[in-house]
């Protein structure tokens, strides 16, 4: 299989999995959740084989929702898990058409709506929504979750098997809980989107640094969900300008050969002027008023500042460090703080920033974070110190998966 389609599947399979999986449970309900899981992972593994041969079809969601369905029918009747007569109806409405059809247009976005609020059920840990939603309506797998969320895949794995049971018992149908229901679950659900969207930013792992489909995915989420009187509030406002502001920049951060471009060196004629606006419209509509900004209002405001800086040197560093501190402030989080150090050592340079670097240290284990040992290497490279940068560069490229980033620090070890 070429390296092409490898790419098409894995492509869909970030922008379909979600879709087939929400629309399956939909129409199956989520008590047959495992084998839903089964039959479109083995849905993919029969596009991956199929379209190696043959082109990609015109709509590749009717046919992935078109297979897994027969194919989830057929296990269920196989297993007796269904009324012969039941999976006999529900055979004749899975024959959708390659060329598309109106009734899965119709019933797509609102599937996934329903299905991630339905992950948000309050019956759940909130872990095991986030597990949840991501692993479903995001794909990720196990090893993007556990980067996601600061833990060991083993136990991921564990927490992902605990909430489908969870998740069986409490939810029965998709449905969209109304007003104060729904209210209720909205900032959980802004939370699964900002992960999604940060997860797409910055891949943790494979040959690319921003993987589109997930971006975009999770800002057509959120813009579902602004169309919801229920669901409008400042902080979804924030998150979208958030989204929109970090897109806006995706052009620049590859160049013409396909390496990573840091944002220091990055051409800012390639940002997207038309999203940045849009994005400060968001942000102008996140207005807290008397409410305290969350996070998604001051990482909003940050890239701002990044986003609309004429050149590196013009960046507004001191205004970003106080959005900094503000939000450790309100929420302490030690990847925030390790963050922090790189716009506070533009304000009060290499040598305190590492003081300040060697602080956190004492209360957080860093040890197994790349992110930390690339800032540590570039302070030293600040400071002159060859010897101790290229020590930190190493433990940076041993830690690092994503093959661009990897290529990125070994670049610098050789200049």
């Amino acid at each position: 299989m070429s390296q092409d389609h490898h790419a098409t599947v894995e492509h869909l399979f970030r922008q379909e999995y979600g879709k087939v999986v929400a629309l399956l449970t939909h129409k199956f309900g989520t008590s047959h959740l495992e084998q839903i899981e089964d039959a479109t992972q083995d849905t993919f593994v029969k596009a991956m084989q199929v379209w190696a041969y043959k082109s990609v079809p015109d709509n590749p969601t009717a046919w992935l929702y078109r297979v897994a369905s027969n194919r989830l029918i057929d296990v269920l009747r196989r297993d007796k898990k269904v009324d012969l007569h039941d999976t006999e109806r529900l055979s004749q409405h899975s024959g959708i058409e390659q060329n598309g059809d109106p009734a899965l247009d119709a019933t797509l976005s609102d599937s996934q709506l329903k299905m991630i609020f339905a992950c948000c059920h309050p019956a759940l840990s909130k872990e095991h929504q986030i597990v949840l939603s991501l692993k479903l309506i995001g794909g990720f797998s196990n090893k993007e979750l556990a980067e996601a969320l600061l833990k060991k895949e083993e136990a991921v794995a564990k927490s992902f098997t605990r909430a489908k049971k969870k998740f069986r018992e409490a939810v029965k149908m998709l449905k969209i809980p109304v007003e104060m229901g729904l209210q209720s679950r909205l900032f959980r659900v802004l939370q699964v989107v900002y992960l999604l969207f940060s997860e797409g930013y910055a891949a943790t792992s494979g040959t690319l640094i921003v993987k589109r489909d997930i971006c975009y995915e999770a800002l057509r989420l959120a813009l579902l969900m602004q169309q919801n009187t229920y669901c409008q509030h400042p902080n979804l406002e924030a998150l979208i300008a958030l989204m929109c502001f970090h897109a806006s920049r995706f052009d620049a951060r590859l160049d013409d050969e396909g390496a990573l471009v840091t944002l220091e060196h990055q051409d800012r004629s390639k940002y997207n002027q038309e999203l940045i606006s849009i994005g400060m419209r968001h942000l102008e509509r996140a207005g807290t008023h008397d409410r305290t900004p969350s996070k998604y209002h001051l990482e909003a405001a940050r890239s701002y500042y990044h986003s609309t800086a004429k050149s590196f040197v013009e960046t507004d560093w001191k205004n970003i460090l106080y959005l900094y501190d503000l939000q450790l402030k309100l929420e302490p989080s030690p990847m925030v703080a390790l963050h922090r150090i790189v716009a506070f050592a533009k304000i009060h340079g290499a040598e305190k920033a590492l003081g300040e670097l060697r602080q956190l240290e004492q209360k957080n284990d860093f040890t197994d974070q790349a992110l930390y040992h690339a800032i540590k290497a570039e302070l030293y490279f600040d400071l002159g110190k060859t010897k101790e940068q290229r020590a930190a560069l190493e433990k940076a490229i041993a830690l690092t998966e994503n093959e661009l980033v990897k290529a990125h620090y070994q670049k610098k070890m050789k200049t």
